[in-house]
């Protein structure tokens, strides 16, 4: 890859026909229309997410005299450019010139371009910038953006991979699933965690349609003129979910959507007995992991290893461990109660305290509360083989 540095394009140039779209939340155009700003391979706009602090850094540095750092451009043809890497700072600049937001000044108002003082406009329209223009093949500028950090804030994996395998599905996909003003985001949210600048709801529809295998899927459908698949897959996990359980708690973001679609949407529910039932267990004081409420649920409602069923405090299993080896000692058999029956080997033996797990007598599935009374200590063999019964 060949590369040009280049020290006489100013702020002024590049924002010449700066075009700024708030609908997919990107700069588009500068340089007098010559420039692409956001090629597909690049991330969305992301310098407005934080109250629009790094955008009012760009400013403000321009402002005292500090360099913005490298930029660099890739050679498409000769007269057209694309930004390889400071997409973000440029659109920074092209916004504040165009009035998209204000800075503070020293007196910590609020200042847009349009108001400032000429010596101020003019000191940022000067400022010559350091753009390296580079020149390869399609590989080479890709492999190239891989391993640039822009400005501190690292690519997650779905940009890279929409770097990899950008092409009319990754541009139809971005439309749909990493535009912020779409109206189904807030829908979304409520079972996926992220943003849709970061990518997360295009990450996950591809995680979810790909079984996992999103570089494989990308790979595939590059340069397709669709994503129905896409879509229709994302869309009918997105229905089910919503329909088996129609209360929407906090903790459904971020779960195994797409693995728990797969493995359970044959099966038929009624949603306002599974309603009834995840409100029953959001009032239980003994669970631990609420998370673990949907899939339990799907299941069938068995596996308590999913809800982290609060255990036994070490007071209650010693009180108890305490009580049952005095009775078995008197006795002469056991202190776990089901060694003395049929004909254990153990019938006999009494474990040390270590070598037994305390267990509900009446399993907490089926109503036994995590008390004393219903705390009772069996050997480590005889409670593993114990379950849920």
């Amino acid at each position: 890859m060949q590369t040009t540095l280049k020290t006489d394009i100013t702020v002024k140039d590049i924002c010449k026909g700066f075009i700024y779209n708030e609908l997919e939340g990107k700069g588009l155009f500068g340089l007098s229309g010559k420039l692409t700003i956001q090629p597909e391979y690049q991330r969305n706009y992301i310098y407005a997410s934080d109250g629009g602090k790094r955008e009012m850094a760009v400013i403000e540095s321009i402002l005292k005299g500090y360099p913005i750092g490298l930029i660099y451009f890739n050679i498409v043809s000769e007269n057209k450019l694309e930004v390889l890497d400071g997409q973000q700072r440029i659109t920074s600049v092209g916004r504040f010139v165009t009035d998209k937001f204000a800075i503070k000044d020293d007196n910590g108002m609020e200042q847009y371009f349009g108001g400032m003082a000429k010596d101020k406009k003019a000191k940022i329209l000067e400022t010559k910038l350091l753009i390296y223009e580079c020149e390869g093949t399609e590989s080479q500028i890709k492999e190239w953006f891989k391993t640039i950090n822009i400005a501190g804030v690292p690519l997650v994996p779905q940009e890279l991979l929409n770097a990899i395998y950008s092409g009319p599905f990754v541009t139809l996909g971005k439309e749909e699933f990493s535009n912020s003003q779409n109206s189904n985001i807030q829908k979304w949210s409520s079972y996926i965690k992220g943003s849709a600048n970061r990518q997360a709801f295009f990450e996950r529809s591809l995680d979810w349609v790909s079984k996992g295998n999103i570089d494989d899927y990308m790979s595939f459908h590059r340069y397709d003129k669709n994503i129905n698949e896409l879509k229709k897959y994302f869309n009918s996990v997105i229905d089910w979910i919503s329909s088996v359980f129609t209360d929407v708690e906090s903790e459904m973001s971020g779960l195994e959507w797409g693995r728990l679609y797969e493995q359970y949407h044959k099966k038929a529910y009624d949603p306002a007995k599974v309603s009834k039932e995840v409100r029953k267990l959001y009032g239980d004081p003994y669970i631990k992991n609420r998370k673990g409420i949907f899939e339990y649920i799907l299941g069938g409602s068995t596996d308590t290893k999913l809800l982290e069923v609060r255990i036994f405090d070490e007071a209650t299993k010693r009180s108890t461990y305490s009580t049952q080896t005095s009775k078995a000692e008197k006795k002469g058999e056991s202190n776990c109660s089901n060694c003395t029956t049929g004909h254990d080997a153990n019938k006999n033996k009494v474990w040390s305290f270590g070598e037994m797990e305390a267990d509900h007598v009446a399993a907490w599935s089926k109503g036994g509360k995590t008390s004393a009374k219903n705390c009772e200590m069996l050997c480590k063999t005889h409670n593993r083989a114990k379950g849920n019964r």
